[in-house]
Parts: C-alpha cells; structure tokens; sequence
C-alpha cells in the first residue's frame, strides 16, 4: 500500500483506527513524529499512543513478554484499549518523553493491523489540533489539517469515544486512568 511506504519514508497521514481518525506516523522516525506534533500543536512532553501489528512488535521498544504478562495483554488486546507500560531505557526521549514509559494498543480490525505491518509501529494521536474535537469524519480532518499531511484514508465515521487508557506496572499491577470505548 503506498500509504504504508510514504510513512515508513518519514511522511505523515490521517487514517481511520480503531476508535478516532488518527494523525500517525512511523514512531521509529523523529523527523516524523516531531512534525505530528508541530501539526497537532501538541506538547512535546505529552505521549502519543503508538499501534503495534502483533505482541512482538513490543520487542522494539524494549519490552520483554513474560508468558504471564501475555496472558494479560490478550485478556485487553486485540481492542480498543490502550496499555502504558513501562519500556526499555533505549526508547528515545521523543517517545517516552522522560516517563519512561509508552502507550501502545493492538487494534481489533485486521485491516488496520495489515497496515501496521507494513507501516511499522504508528504515534497515532488524534486527528486534531490541541484544545479541538477529535476528528470523527476525514472531511473533519481534512478541514483541521489540510494540505499540511501527505495522505487521507477514509475509513467511514468513526464513534468519536477514544480508547480505555490502563497502566501495567512493572509488576503487573493494572491501574485504569481513563474509561473510554471497550
């Protein structure tokens, strides 16, 4: 999919998740990621949600998978829940933003997962800029972003709910920070 290959070249997009129209790009490229911000006029120090194709894909942030910490993770994923867990120390600052940890989630929709896969792990904040509604249309992200992204994939109207946000300690512990689309 040439949508796959223009972000995986550093290039940014609007796609439809699993829960709202997101702004990714290729969490492996700062260049990428810097501009996601710039765009969404968000803080630097605020994480991005980054969607992972399989479990193990986690291996590249650090992130080992004990055959308990699996049978957690597949209780949540695949779904619209997001899990922070803490990540390996070689995770770059732009990441994890000096929390040492990040936020990923394993989406339910095939489709979405076969891009992924392609694309590599996405940043996927929401299509909108700080202080806005979500974009729940790609005519709405359109009109919040323009011609300042390289590509739209129109995946229909989204819920406008975003995902459940848990913690996963370093011991396992599960803590929910915010209840959103299950």
């Amino acid at each position: 999919m040439r949508e796959a290959a223009v972000l995986r070249e550093g290039g940014v997009g609007v796609i439809a998740t699993d829960t709202l129209y997101g702004l990714v790009a290729a969490a492996a490229n700062e260049e990428a990621v810097r501009r996601v911000y710039k765009l969404k006029n968000r803080a630097i120090t605020k994480q991005s949600i980054v969607l992972i194709s399989s479990l193990k894909e986690l291996a590249y942030f650090g992130i080992g998978l004990t055959e308990q910490r699996e049978q957690l993770l597949t209780r949540y994923w695949p779904g619209p829940t997001s899990i922070v867990m803490p990540c390996g120390t070689a995770v770059p600052e732009y990441l994890q933003c000096g929390t040492h940890t990040l936020a990923f989630r394993l989406p339910s929709d095939e489709p979405l997962r076969a891009f992924i896969h392609e694309s590599g792990p996405l940043i996927a904040p929401s299509a909108n800029p700080e202080g806005q509604p979500p974009a729940t249309t790609i005519e709405q992200a359109r009109e919040y972003f323009g011609d300042t992204v390289d590509f739209y994939v129109d995946g229909g109207e989204r819920s406008g709910e975003p995902s459940t946000l848990i913690a996963l300690s370093e011991k396992d512990e599960v803590t929910v920070l915010r209840k959103g689309r299950l």
